[in-house]
């Protein structure tokens, strides 16, 4: 029902005009003695017009009259001048409400203070918590805003103790009073607290908040001192994030465009390792690890063995009767690079041997053993003669072909790569394949310091005394010089078997060439240091539980030219996923371990800068680091290929499920299994070497294949890359998707994602594999028992079958627990991956492969010196090597220690115990 009497204030004034608001003095203006005989139901009808804050506002108390202090009104007054004082703020012309509204100035600013007004937001700031920044859709974290407030110690006056406070009204009167004459009374001292009395309402007040406050203690000290607590803090970091959002998130934020600018920039200009394009990109490379958000950058001096080649030095020529040239190569390829890059490097073999030699020419194909079989069955005589090879046999390195020829008596050797593995349409006539011509089945890492970190003052061998340097010199040829030469044998020695006739155009007949065949010389000049500085640069985001366990992301930096595939594709995908995880960094998520990523120097010269590192820090390594991914030349097709160990396999599949081809309508795992798709052996190819075959950290390289590419030569250029290798650099994208779902797995997922029973199937059927090719390789009758070996494996892997339980065991356990780990539980699962992430450094002989001591992996390894290496030759190198050798004692012993280590790590693994 509607109320009958008028509910109106009729006091209450009109709004004002504009006119009346701004003309002299306010209209709200009232006489103070009319407010004073204001009637209490007025007073209490006119406070429910005001500001709720100002029920509780009371004077602050201070010497001298004061003017008369009635209650302002509420309305509108004009806008006044502002001034520097903030005092003057809420001030009007009004000398009546002056001091009245200082006050009412000072409590606005007290409130505002004491609320920690924060208008940063509104502003468009950048103050807030990075807890409350946004990641994708739905990776958001609250806003945690902490603030430390003391209570208000206020001095009680006499006022204060006779009114309760001095609070509202009573206040004003007070102080009214004071300026009408009256003596202010004297200032009350601060009375001591009082117990409340017994039975009284104050002391059960009292007693149960002391209750209150000893419950919420006793808690407090148990959620400290439990387990829960520290599961919960330990998972302040990354599990505060949903995993899956940030794999999405991941995976959604590689950018193709940032891609190819890095690309374009990283293959600018030449830069042979130790030169000073090498030196500005490792500088370039330092800058941009600190930029996307790497922390504790750094960069690693070595002082290593290089060779560069010399302008005028190098010469292959044809002589006639009077020793004078009648042919020559051009060597040179045509500019490649354009103006802007300055001149393309030279060709030539890095690590090649100086020297200045002329001989017969012979073609010795592939100069494999069977090769060099026909040759001498044909009667041709290679001592002294210039050898003439085709790259890329199944020997696959140049340093072993080169050695190869030096054992046939070699004096020089000249090798050209072919169409099959260089298309016309990708490389020209004029392309050279460059390639180091390092022993790196002997030694990888700098050739006079095998074994330890080539760091200023440690000792060094002489050039004479190491194996990893050939002793013949070498050049490589185009395809358009490879002709030449070819076609001036016609006629010398005998035709070549069809096998050995290979896709050079216009050669018409092939033939071996003799010790009549037409002289050439080979002449090889160049500039060699001794302790040329190269440069390691390192970047890391620190793991939040198990800091000192590292994942680690590598690839160099040096070419042998710009290096578009080679290395830079990997380059280029690396630092977009610097980028990616730097920038989830910045909005507050952090691994549970570390992540390290490395720019290596001195790749090309023999995985120089890798193996420097890997040897200056071989014992952290092996305790610490839990995987070593390898990027290098990631990009030179559309095919995806990974090698490596096989703990990778399982977690490998899960990422190629989640990654779609978008050439092909299909994930790259339907794709791999179309091709039955494997990871296939590592042996010494690229950067994983040092890792996977000296300290036994578990390494996988990646890429998008193909053989047709520019390998190495001044076309493998950004103008190549961006018009015919990867067109709008898709498979970059893909692969930079594939690399930060591993990255996120390994270094965040609660228990390491390493794949043992696939490790445990693989030994089975490795061992399978080398007894069949020890019946064939040794002699009849002379092939080691491979009984102790076939036990070990199966042991092994009923250990790996039962320490596995473990996981199962956890992961009941923390369901059970609503998805939360206590710190005990916690501390047996990091113990759980450490074990798990050094069953390969268990699987190391600290001796290494007898002539090989820096090869100390007992599964993985490069394959026997001048043996033709098939898809599995990399397993159990010492005993292929002990085959090989045909010392039927040297192999059994070989098997035997195989089979110790293979137990002793297998036994650890399961118990923890040595």
């Amino acid at each position: 029902m509607a109320p009958t009497q008028d509910q109106r204030y009729e006091h209450v004034p009109p709004i004002p005009s504009y006119d009346e608001a701004v003309a002299g003095g306010s209209a709200w203006h009232r006489d103070e003695s009319a407010h004073r005989h204001t009637t209490d139901a007025e007073a209490e009808g006119q406070s429910l017009l005001t500001n709720s804050r100002h029920a509780f506002e009371s004077p602050s108390p201070s010497p001298g009259p004061h003017p008369p202090r009635g209650r302002r009104p509420r309305g509108y007054r004009p806008p006044t001048v502002e001034t520097d004082d903030e005092t003057d703020l809420f001030s009007s012309d009004d000398d009546a409400d002056s001091d009245a509204d200082e006050r009412e100035a000072d409590h606005v600013r007290r409130e505002m203070q004491e609320m920690e007004i924060d208008d940063s937001d509104a502003r468009g700031g950048a103050r807030g918590s990075s807890w409350g920044k946004r990641i994708g859709l739905s990776l958001t974290l609250p806003r945690w805003k902490w603030r430390w407030r003391l209570p208000t110690l206020r001095r009680r006056t006499q006022d204060d103790g006779g009114r309760g406070g001095g609070g509202g009204a009573g206040g004003d009167n007070s102080a009214a009073a004071g300026t009408e004459g009256e003596q202010p009374a004297e200032p009350f001292l601060v009375r001591p607290p009082s117990l409340p009395k017994f039975g009284s309402a104050a002391l059960f007040l009292l007693v149960g908040r002391t209750l209150a406050a000893v419950l919420v203690i006793g808690f407090l000290y148990l959620l400290f001192a439990s387990d829960l607590f520290t599961g919960v803090a330990r998972r302040m970091g990354s599990q505060m994030f949903d995993p899956e959002s940030v794999r999405m998130h991941v995976q959604g934020s590689v950018d193709a465009r940032r891609i190819r600018d890095h690309l374009k920039h990283f293959t600018s200009y030449p830069h042979l390792a130790g030169t000073e394009g090498d030196f500005t990109l490792m500088e370039d490379t330092e800058l941009l690890f600190a930029k996307y958000g790497l922390e504790d950058v750094t960069r690693d001096e070595y002082q290593v063995y290089l060779n560069y080649p010399r302008a005028g030095g190098r010469a292959v020529e044809i002589l006639g009767a009077d020793g004078k040239p009648v042919w020559s190569a051009k060597l040179e390829e045509e500019e490649a690079g354009g103006r802007a890059a300055g001149h393309q490097t030279y060709v030539f073999h890095p690590h090649s041997k100086s020297g200045d030699v002329s001989g017969p020419l012979v073609f010795a194909n592939r100069a494999e053993p069977a090769d060099l079989k026909e040759l001498k069955d044909k009667g041709i005589e290679t001592k002294g003669a210039i050898a003439l090879l085709r790259y890329l046999g199944p020997l696959g390195f140049v340093g072993e072909m080169v050695s190869s020829a030096e054992q046939a008596g070699f004096s020089g050797c000249l090798i050209y790569a072919e169409p099959q593995y260089a298309n016309p349409e990708f490389m020209p006539q004029d392309g050279v394949q460059r390639d180091s011509a390092s022993q790196r089945h002997y030694v990888i890492g700098d050739v006079l310091t095998p074994g330890w970190g080539s760091k200023d003052k440690m000792p060094r061998m002489k050039l004479d005394q190491t194996k990893g340097l050939p002793k013949i010199p070498s050049l490589p040829l185009s395809r358009r010089d490879a002709q030449g030469l070819l076609q001036h044998l016609h006629g010398f020695g005998e035709r070549v078997p069809k096998s050995w006739e290979g896709e050079v155009p216009d050669v018409g007949e092939w033939w071996t060439g003799n010790a009549s065949s037409p002289v050439v010389r080979l002449r090889n000049e160049q500039d060699e240091v001794e302790k040329q500085p190269i440069w390691n640069v390192y970047g890391r985001i620190n793991g939040i539980e198990q800091g000192e366990k590292k994942v680690i992301i590598g690839n160099h930096r040096d070419s042998l030219a710009f290096g578009a595939t080679g290395p830079h594709s990997g380059t280029a995908v690396m630092l977009e996923m610097i980028r990616v995880l730097g920038d989830l960094v910045a909005r507050g998520w952090r691994p549970l371990r570390t992540i390290e990523f490395a720019s290596w120097d001195g790749g090309e010269y023999n995985l120089i800068g890798s193996t420097e590192y890997v040897e200056q820090n071989e014992d952290a390594l092996r305790k610490d680091a839990l995987a070593y991914i390898n990027l290098d030349a990631a990009v030179t097709g559309n095919s995806f290929h990974a090698a490596g160990s096989p703990v990778f396999y399982r977690l490998l599949l899960q990422v190629l499920n989640r990654v779609s081809d978008p050439h092909y309508n299909v994930t790259l795992r339907d794709r791999w299994d179309q091709r039955h798709g494997a990871i296939d052996p590592i042996g010494v190819e690229s950067d994983h070497a040092a890792f996977q075959s000296m300290v036994g950290t578990s390494s996988l390289d990646l890429r998008f294949h193909s053989t047709r590419h520019p390998s190495h030569s001044s076309y493998d250029n950004f103008e190549w890359m961006d018009k015919t290798g990867d067109p709008g650099f898709v498979y970059h994208t893909l692969l930079g998707q594939v690399l930060g779902l591993l990255i996120l797995e390994l270094a965040d997922r609660p228990v390491l994602p390493f794949d043992m029973p696939a490790y445990s199937d693989s030994l089975a059927r490795w061992v399978t594999d080398l007894e069949g090719w020890a019946a064939s390789a040794a002699l009849p009758g002379k092939s080691p028992s491979m009984e102790g070996l076939k036990k070990a494996a199966a042991d092994a892997g009923n250990s790996i079958a039962n320490f596995f339980k473990w996981e199962e065991k956890w992961e009941n356990l923390v369901l059970a627990a609503g998805g939360w780990e206590p710190s005990s539980l916690g501390s047996k699962r990091c113990e759980f991956n450490a074990r798990m992430a050094t069953f390969e450094s268990d699987l190391l002989d600290p001796l290494g492969i007898p002539d090989r001591k820096q090869f100390k992996h007992v599964v993985f390894g490069p394959p026997p010196p001048g043996q033709i290496p098939r898809v599995r030759d990399g397993y159990f190198p010492s005993i292929r090597d002990a085959v090989v050798s045909g010392n039927e004692t040297r192999a059994q012993m070989a098997v035997d220690k195989v089979a110790a280590v293979l137990q002793a790590a297998a036994e650890k693994l399961e118990t923890g115990k040595h």
